[in-house]
């Protein structure tokens, strides 16, 4: 039996095509499960009963399983996921004014190092299924009842772009308006900087969010050691021939650390580095970790920065830190394993 979430309608198609049945009923199941949200087939009214049983022996509809709900003061909540080989799976879910979104993981682990970040420290375990990524937008969906998620951000666990077939199925998922039926304006994808995958995401796929930190190469390579295979004049090169519509930007994330990267000098570099770039810059105070030993810059520091890239004219935010105290925060996810490990008993390794 296969997992139904693991299936683009394309390949949906084709599977059931390959029994003799209609493809359209591909279409139908998309629409009862994805946009009605209906999962028992038995319920599926305009569909004969002999397929019902069929589809039922064909594939499974069960959502991951919801091993913890965490709730922090400012809403956000953290959802960890139980995987059948013993792992879990974060995801954030950020309620705004005027949107809620929802942080999904690609990977269980992170190989890319970055020297800030929790998931990182943790190391990479495997990748995650379509099914398992299209799951966790699916359980959120069924368990907030009363909430609707309107945007869907690659920022999770891991590093989406080395997760790039699974990504690439998902975000069809995600965008088919038989299926979860997302804008590419409400997804976005996050990434440290793999521009080979980058290149092959296209932007009516998703939004695209670079991880910067630094604005030259020697400090960049420090925090994030990925800059050595694709150093910040490849990024650059991407982003500047990265062809959208007149209005498509790239976001810059930039992650403050105390005494690394936040001084005037930093701001000036990114500055000169970034002229004539069309984008978006989202300061990121760093969340801290009893597990890293960076800290947070002073909320002077931050406003000086801020100040100055805006008197350049760059359209730059200073991104509110939500869920630190629940471990939800950028950076954070993953601090269940560490704190497991040192415990002893970490498990599904």
């Amino acid at each position: 039996m296969r997992n139904f979430y693991d299936f683009t309608l394309t390949e949906l198609e084709k599977a059931i095509g390959a029994l003799g049945n209609e493809r359209y009923r591909a279409r139908q199941l998309y629409k009862w499960i994805y946009n009605k949200g209906v999962l028992d087939f038995a319920e599926m009214s305009n569909i004969s009963k002999g397929l019902r049983m069929l589809f039922k022996d064909m594939f499974s509809t069960g959502l991951p399983e919801i091993k913890e709900v965490l709730t922090s003061r400012d809403g956000s909540m953290k959802f960890g996921f139980q995987t059948t080989d013993g792992n879990t799976i974060e995801s954030v879910f950020i309620p705004e004014k005027e949107r809620n979104t929802l942080c999904l993981s690609t990977q269980i682990g992170c190989k890319m190092g970055c020297r800030f970040c929790v998931t990182g420290k943790m190391g990479f375990i495997r990748n995650l299924s379509v099914a398992e990524i299209i799951g966790q937008i699916m359980a959120v969906k069924h368990y907030l009842t009363d909430k609707r998620i309107t945007n869907i951000v690659f920022m999770g666990m891991g590093e989406p772009v080395d997760n790039l077939e699974n990504l690439l199925h998902s975000l069809d998922i995600v965008k088919n308006p038989l299926g979860l039926n997302f804008s590419h304006r409400k997804i976005t994808v996050s990434s440290v900087g793999l521009i080979d995958g980058l290149n092959q995401i296209q932007p009516k796929d998703a939004c695209i969010a670079i991880s910067l930190n630094a604005a030259e190469d020697k400090k960049r390579t420090y925090l994030m050691p990925i800059n050595r295979l694709y150093p910040i004049r490849e990024v650059m090169n991407f982003v500047k021939t990265f062809k959208g519509n007149r209005r498509t930007r790239i976001t810059f994330e930039y992650v403050m650390l105390k005494g690394i990267n936040d001084s005037l000098e930093d701001a000036r570099l990114l500055s000169e580095l970034l002229s004539g770039v069309r984008c978006k810059i989202n300061l990121i105070p760093y969340n801290e970790s009893p597990y890293l030993e960076y800290k947070t810059p002073g909320v002077d520091t931050i406003e000086r920065f801020h100040t100055y890239l805006l008197n350049k004219h760059y359209t730059t935010i200073v991104r509110s830190s939500r869920g630190q105290d629940i471990g939800g925060g950028c950076g954070q996810l993953g601090i269940r394993y560490i704190e497991e490990r040192q415990n002893g008993c970490i498990t599904g390794i």
